[in-house]
């Protein structure tokens, strides 16, 4: 039997996401079979599946809101729970430590918003010495606009770019399955 030494990061997938202007439907359905493979494939070998959610401030990400919790179809799968209130999972919640206790060496990064909360714990993931695979396909993002320029970015283009500025330097981008395949 292989040691452990990698963990899923399950990032702010959270009922305060719709509750926003910017929120849109469209990616959504593949974003959930990814995030859900992903995840139940962790679980089959193992592997702990971490979950994070974000409380900041006022609105629908406040305590008080009520939707600091879970997407409803998101699996129940997972070791612990961190609440954060940075956009990278590690600065205030304990996970460092956490992983490090349990031999953790291999982090996987999914959930919500790609270049955002996800692509900021990859970085700091990496500068912590944790190998990374960012998993693009299991992150959702929205479409944005550049208030200059007035460009509008799809949430494929800022995916793409995300992945561009992560490649190699701080992660690795992973598939579904190629994030599963490691031993």
């Amino acid at each position: 039997m292989s040691k452990i030494d990698t963990a899923v990061l399950s990032i702010d997938v959270q009922q305060s996401f719709p509750a926003r202007d910017y929120w849109r439907d469209e990616d959504v359905p593949a974003f959930r079979a990814n995030i859900v493979k992903l995840i139940e494939g962790a679980a089959a070998k193992g592997w702990p599946v971490v979950r994070i959610l974000h409380e900041d401030g006022e609105g629908p990400f406040s305590r008080e809101s009520g939707l600091v919790k879970p997407m409803e179809w998101m699996p129940k799968t997972h070791a612990v729970e961190f609440v954060k209130h940075v956009h990278n999972a590690f600065t205030d919640t304990g996970l460092d430590h956490w992983l490090r206790t349990r031999g953790i060496r291999r982090v996987v990064v999914a959930g919500i918003r790609t270049e955002q909360c996800c692509e900021t714990t990859t970085r700091v993931a990496s500068d912590l010495g944790y190998e990374v695979d960012f998993v693009g396909a299991a992150t959702l993002t929205f479409p944005m606009t550049d208030p200059r320029s007035g460009k509008i970015f799809s949430a494929q283009d800022i995916r793409e770019r995300t992945e561009l500025v992560l490649r190699g330097r701080f992660a690795r981008i992973a598939s579904v399955e190629d994030a599963l395949a490691h031993e």
